[in-house]
Parts: structure tokens; sequence; C-alpha cells
């Protein structure tokens, strides 16, 4: 018995990401009710236009922000591109030692 989901876009990202990826973290914050008053989403039908992805992942290593970003940003276009698809996309990346360090640096804080 199929299950139609309530986050098709969050389930995409996550699918796209996990296969692309392998994130040894994978954070995926749907925002788009913080938003929906906004011109552009007036109308809007879908409840998932705004994210905010904090991925961690080996393949993110030796690679700027930039780059990062553009990976990511390059495995979700069709989403992006899409009418009623993602409208906003905030990333944290970073790789597994950086978010090791995060962690010693609160620790200690």
């Amino acid at each position: 018995m199929a299950s139609t989901s309530n986050t098709p876009m969050e389930d995409t990202i996550r699918e796209k990401l996990t296969t692309a990826l392998s994130p040894s973290s994978l954070i995926i914050r749907n925002d788009s009710h913080k938003h929906a008053h906004h011109e552009p989403m007036i109308g809007s039908t879908s409840k998932e236009t705004h994210f905010h992805v904090t991925i961690t992942s080996p393949s993110f290593q030796s690679k700027m922000q930039p780059a990062r970003h553009r990976i990511v940003y390059g495995l979700l276009k069709e989403e992006m591109s899409r009418e009623g698809g993602i409208h906003a996309l905030q990333l944290r990346t970073r790789t597994p030692e950086e978010e090791e360090r995060e962690k010693k640096r609160s620790q200690e804080a």
C-alpha cells in the first residue's frame, strides 16, 4: 500500500543529498511557514518552499564553501527551478572534521 508523504520536497532533498554525498549528518528544517506571508509566496499552494539544510559530508573535504554550495544546488536544481518548488535554500556545509571541531568548541565554552 503506497502512502503519500506530507513532505515530498523534504523527502526528495533528503534522498538526493544522501545518495550523492553519503552525509554523516543531515538536518533539513522546513522554514516555509515563516515566509508564507511574503509577496512571492501569496497564492502558492506549496508548504515546502524554504529550507535550511545542515549537511556534514566527507565529499566536502578540501572544497571551499562556494564549491560545496554549488554541489548541493546542482543536485537540487530541478526542485529549485520548478514552479512551486524550492524558493529559498539556506545551507550549512561542513566536513566531519569541521563538525568535530565545532563540537569541541561548544563543549569548552
